[in-house]
């Protein structure tokens, strides 16, 4: 496993942590786990606040072409794709690349860009409905910690069964008290948090043999 960071160039916005914190109740946090049109393209409180494609996941499907050595004709998935951003940026900066979406909303899918139709799926991180080593790359980013732990772990072994040593999982994390605080304010969807050192363990028990990295959120 080597720790890269593959989203650094994924401009960073501006967030009022005092004021998610007063969303932080059960019932916000009750509607952001469904992952509907509240979550999506409703209040911040909730989630996003409206996702809308507007081309900055360009240079990362960059940096993952590059990373991964990929090119036309190969097989990525990106597992929690959402409205599919990241899966048309992959197409658009490696022609000819075979790149699919997973993710558990119905509603994401349906509203999803027009280039992807029909390469997103529906369904959950720990049962990806692929055959063993069907993919040059399967990608994560910021999903399988929205799992309870025995999924995650799950999630993160079925990531290394289509893509044996060529993952890349990125999940919220935190180093400090202090950011752990922040986490705990900011975070509404994830069922499983750890520092860095108790991701590392869960990916060795997992069986896990590709890249991650952390999302810190200050």
């Amino acid at each position: 496993m080597v720790e890269v960071n593959l989203l650094r160039r994924y401009p960073k916005s501006k967030r009022d942590i005092k004021k998610r914190h007063k969303g932080q109740t059960r019932k916000n946090i009750a509607i952001s786990r469904r992952y509907a049109k509240e979550y999506f393209d409703g209040s911040r409180d909730v989630g996003y606040g409206g996702y809308h494609y507007d081309g900055r996941w360009i240079p990362i499907a960059e940096d993952i072409v590059e990373h991964f050595g990929l090119k036309a004709g190969d097989r990525v998935l990106d597992v929690g794709c959402a409205k599919g951003f990241l899966v048309k940026d992959l197409k658009i900066v490696c022609p000819g690349l075979e790149a699919f979406g997973l993710d558990i909303s119905d509603y994401a899918l349906r509203h999803c860009e027009p280039e992807v139709v029909g390469r997103l799926h529906l369904g959950t991180a720990d049962s990806l409905p692929f055959p063993d080593r069907s993919f040059q790359a399967v990608i994560s980013i910021n999903t399988v910690h929205n799992l309870e732990r025995r999924r995650c772990v799950q999630a993160v072994r079925e990531i290394e069964r289509l893509a044996p040593g060529r993952g890349y999982i990125q999940v919220d994390s935190y180093r400090t008290v202090e950011e752990k605080e922040i986490f705990l304010d900011w975070v509404l969807t994830a069922k499983t948090h750890y520092d860095p050192a108790g991701w590392n363990k869960l990916f060795t028990e997992a069986g896990y043999t590709g890249d991650y990295y952390w999302t810190i959120t200050e």
